[in-house]
């Protein structure tokens, strides 16, 4: 999750010598004492909420200013940099990253454009904008209140109801926005799952689409046609720095709207926790996917109304992490290259269909003594035959102390002596001697075996 103390000495160290202020002439504009703002200036104090909007009203100052690191990414941004395997014998820590974006933000911001300019950066801005992406989604714990309550209003407007979904949905596009849904044969939309044809007034859907997956597409263009303002009212406020970044954001909440309207909160709460969290009941009872309930489960966020708090992860064939979703969980997205071989969903593509369970302790790189203790469901979905969606397994993870009560958890042992203990990602151990396989960019710094 992102960090919420604001250490912001250096920008406002550079403010202060822009005005041509000593410490203490500006510590009593600001009502504070000289060593406080000593303190705050080497970082060795946070920038509280009062002294901000102090800052703010004396010197007509930008808070925006102060996220200036989100321009290269922010940490996750600078330690995929500092991760490159010409850098591997100084042995750079996350920590001592950290400590440097805190320090030297410019300086860290002019190593960020020369090393993309010097040609390692093309990957990285790429990687830069989902990291963006996810930052902003985890900044709302992926909880947009006002758009929910909208989508929650409009499901009950609707009466929508498992028998009632698509015609519902379809009815309100044909009366509302003058669209029709038709289903296309496969070699009529090569390599498309939807497609919009304004021109025919039509949402064009795949017939390899099934049924739960139409459903979705249609949910999500009325959400999309119905909730334009407040979509980009979010993807505005994120200030997000690349087109690329701000469309991946607005397709996010696209499809945050389609499961808010074919979930709708209070009643998908009621659900879970009846059933204790039963994913396969839930698919049955609301006509949806395994993973559209799994992405729903990371959004119940509603202040006096939470459920339980979920992470979700999207693994591929080649054990590539493709997606992951924090929620409210607090569960920090593993770096590039992480892999665990002795994690369930790295078996979960032998038993294809099939839910697995384990509970698992994760290093998340902040050493032993911060391993956390997950309980994890991990089932196998299939792709719709159309854009080289293939086989892929959807986990989701809850702290172990939460998981008491959940279906899936029943007789199973959520004692941390016999939890898997799975250690660092890759990217953040320093083993020399692992059982585990490397990454391919550590491979050259491992020693090499004797013979």
């Amino acid at each position: 999750m992102a960090d919420t103390t604001l250490l912001a000495g250096p920008a406002l160290r550079r403010l202060r010598k822009r005005e041509g202020l000593t410490q203490a002439s500006m510590a009593s504009l600001l009502g504070i004492s000289p060593s406080y703002l000593n303190l705050i200036e080497r970082n060795q104090r946070p920038l509280s909420a009062r002294v901000l909007v102090q800052v703010i009203e004396r010197f007509d100052f930008d808070p925006r200013s102060l996220r200036e690191d989100d321009n290269i990414g922010g940490l996750d941004g600078l330690v995929r940099r500092m991760a490159d395997k010409r850098f591997a014998d100084l042995g750079i820590d996350r920590e001592e990253v950290q400590e440097f974006l805190a320090a030297a933000p410019q300086v860290a911001a002019a190593f960020a454009r020369l090393y993309d300019a010097g040609g390692g950066g093309e990957r990285v801005v790429a990687e830069d904008a989902a990291a963006a992406v996810r930052r902003a989604v985890e900044r709302w714990q992926n909880h947009f209140a006002d758009l929910d309550h909208a989508a929650e209003d409009l499901a009950d407007e609707l009466r929508l109801s498992r028998g009632e979904i698509s015609a519902a949905l379809s009815e309100r596009l044909r009366e509302r926005h003058q669209l029709q849904v038709r289903i296309l044969p496969a070699e009529v939309m090569p390599g498309q799952v939807h497609r919009l044809d304004l021109h025919a007034r039509q949402l064009q859907l795949s017939e390899m689409l099934p049924g739960a997956a139409r459903r979705f597409q249609i949910a999500r263009q009325v959400g999309q046609l119905e909730m334009r303002d407040g979509i980009e009212t979010l993807v505005t406020g994120a200030n997000l720095a690349s087109p690329e970044a701000r469309d991946a954001f607005r397709e996010h909440i696209a499809d945050y709207l389609a499961g808010a309207l074919l979930l709708p909160y209070r009643r998908f709460l009621r659900a879970c926790e009846a059933t204790g969290y039963d994913l396969a009941v839930l698919q049955r009872r609301f006509a949806v996917s395994f993973d559209q309930v799994a992405e729903r489960l990371t959004t119940l966020g509603r202040i006096g109304e939470r459920g339980l708090p979920f992470f979700m992860a999207v693994i591929d064939r080649a054990g590539r992490m493709t997606r992951f979703t924090a929620g409210g969980s607090g569960a920090i997205h593993p770096l590039d290259g992480a892999r665990w071989p002795a994690w369930v969903p790295y078996a979960a593509f032998e038993r294809p269909g099939t839910v697995l369970t384990q509970a698992a302790t994760f290093g998340e790189g902040e050493g032993a003594g911060a391993a956390r203790h997950w309980f994890t469901i991990t089932r196998t979905v299939d792709g719709d035959g159309v854009m080289c969606a293939g086989r892929r397994a959807v986990v989701l993870g809850i702290e172990a102390r939460f998981a008491g009560d959940l279906a899936h958890a029943r007789g199973q042992s959520l004692d941390r002596l016999d939890a898997v203990p799975l250690g660092s990602p890759c990217g953040r151990c320093g083993k020399a001697e692992c059982l585990n396989p490397a990454p391919a960019r550590l491979a050259s710094t491992l020693p090499r075996p004797r013979v």
